[in-house]
């Protein structure tokens, strides 16, 4: 019989270990706490079938959600699949979001995963996104120069320490328009600066800010991870509507993969809404080569 419960922070190890053994992938436990520390809310789920661990959920609230949606991602291995464990764990990630207010919950799905995406819509949830991951292979390319358009600087983070405030207001203008995200609820200031901007995986040496006469237009990050040490991610760009279209974001782009090539780095990974026509052009044009991403499904709970 399969046995399902809530694991504290001192099991997290082996709950990594289940995880990863099921996807082939999963963050480290620094990565997972600094994840709880952001959210609102955080349950680690682990279900053990006779003494062996077969399947995982994880459940996030209040972080980069509407309101009313928690995160949600079950896992199983393969061995233990079709025996009921994840519905059994959904089952119970949907009564702890259910509990807390939430209405539905929604969370990603390999897009070369068919029979998980059949698994999901047969539980209801429909698909609401399409993330493809875009890579870049650091080893195979020269640095690109970092060529600004006329009157725009580009400096970092740790070169303008006190720009946080002109930031968000870059990110309020950015986020809403990043397809899949109009309905998403920005964040005040303190707990923006706190969940995207200062996690575990955040520097300010790889945070790149672009300046109009002093003043913050456009800023584009990196998320450096402790699993896969050389590899960087790209967070977010975002430029403010009034200086979009001058070419910042591809200065600022080109400012990253520069960084992250002399920094060591071999690969940068970056996934892109496949709605956001622009930035996936950009990308593609830098040699970034698409490969398949994930699914964000949605739907209500049960």
């Amino acid at each position: 019989m399969t046995e399902i419960r809530e694991i504290a922070e001192d099991e997290l190890e082996r709950w990594i270990v289940t995880a990863k053994a099921a996807l082939d992938e999963a963050d480290t436990v620094e990565g997972y706490l600094d994840w709880k520390r952001q959210a609102r809310e955080t349950i680690w789920l682990l279900a053990s079938d006779k003494g062996r661990d077969v399947g995982t959920a994880i459940g996030v609230g209040g972080w980069h959600s509407p309101e009313g949606v928690a995160r949600g991602e079950v896992r199983v291995v393969a061995q233990a699949r079709g025996s009921g464990v994840g519905s059994a764990l959904l089952g119970e990630l949907s009564g702890w979001a259910r509990g807390l207010g939430y209405a539905e919950l929604t969370g990603p799905v390999k897009e070369e995963d068919p029979s998980s995406l059949d698994w999901a819509a047969r539980r209801g949830f429909a698909e609401v996104g399409r993330n493809s991951l875009l890579v870049l292979d650091l080893t195979a390319i020269e640095a690109p120069r970092v060529e600004p358009p006329h009157g725009i600087e580009i400096v970092t983070w740790a070169e303008r320490p006190g720009a946080e405030a002109a930031m968000y207001e870059v990110a309020r203008e950015a986020y809403p328009d990043v397809p899949g995200e109009d309905d998403a609820v920005m964040a005040p200031f303190e707990e923006w600066l706190s969940m995207d901007m200062q996690g575990a995986g955040d520097r300010p040496e790889a945070t790149f800010l672009a300046l109009a006469d002093g003043e913050v237009v456009a800023y584009a990050k990196l998320s450096l991870s402790l699993a896969r040490p050389t590899v960087a991610m790209h967070d977010m760009t975002g430029v403010r509507r009034a200086w979009r279209g001058r070419g910042i974001a591809r200065a600022l782009k080109a400012a990253e993969i520069a960084w992250a090539k002399e920094s060591g780095y071999e690969r940068l990974e970056t996934q892109n809404e496949e709605r956001n026509e622009p930035i996936r052009r950009l990308n593609e044009r830098f040699g970034y080569v698409v490969t398949p991403g994930s699914v964000t499904v949605r739907g209500a709970i049960d």
